[in-house]
């Protein structure tokens, strides 16, 4: 399974104006499919960045999959503002801002022209309000470059190498960026295979692992921190 990357680049920075690179394209293959057959159907994806011009296509995604979480928009690990919450509108209203001032990021995974999955990712200072922040302040010795906050993949084809797809090209953009100390916060399930899916918003352990991240500490009752140091991109 491949995919191409194409996507705008975005240095590290807390600044709310975000400078862009020109398009870059790279192939790479996703191991560990649990479906041989979804190999052969879909073998070909595309990785863009979430901007203003894919905006809509990650809008008909979040739509078909019921606002995502309970209509969040991905929007509640953003800091904290009067328009967060109120209503999936403003939900939406609010992550289509942060999206065109620069300071919301994301993988979307292609099958065509259409977006099937999605990693949210971002500076601690974008997305600050991660679960178990308490906990997760006073364990830590320093704060990443980056987190992987939020992994999406369509109803009807999850379990199906996606979720990983999404968090490569996720880590592949932080690396064309510059690259950087990467954490990722999945649900540590013992590496059993849930029957329902729709709970697992970040992913699992087993499948980080698989994507070159090591253990770091447990966060909360089922979760954990998980870290890569990402190397910058040499690819043109």
């Amino acid at each position: 399974m491949s995919a191409r990357v194409l996507g705008d680049v975005w240095p590290r920075t807390s600044s709310s104006t975000a400078r862009t690179a020109p398009w870059q394209r790279m192939c790479y293959r996703t191991p560990n499919v649990r479906n041989p057959g979804y190999v052969a159907s879909m073998s070909d994806f595309t990785i863009k960045a979430l901007t203003s011009e894919t905006f809509d296509d990650f809008a008909a995604l979040v739509e078909r999959n019921g606002g995502m979480f309970a209509s969040c928009w991905c929007i509640k690990f953003h800091p904290d503002c009067a328009e967060k919450g109120q209503s999936a509108a403003g939900n939406r209203a609010l992550k289509q801002r942060l999206v065109a001032d620069g300071i919301a990021h994301a993988a979307l995974v292609y099958d065509g022209d259409r977006a099937v999955a999605w990693a949210q990712y971002g500076s601690p200072e974008e997305l600050p309000d991660i679960h178990h922040r308490k906990e997760y302040l006073a364990t830590a010795e320093r704060l990443p470059d980056y987190r992987v906050t939020c992994i999406l993949v369509e109803r009807g084809l999850r379990g199906q190498g996606l979720a990983a797809i999404a968090l490569r090209g996720a880590v592949e953009l932080i690396a064309q960026a510059g690259g950087g100390r990467v954490e990722g916060y999945p649900h540590d399930t013992g590496g059993v295979r849930k029957k329902n899916s729709s709970f697992l918003y970040n992913g699992t352990r087993t499948m980080y692992e698989r994507e070159g991240f090591t253990y770091d500490r447990p966060k909360g009752q089922g979760n954990c921190v998980m870290v890569r140091e990402v190397a910058p991109s040499t690819r043109a």
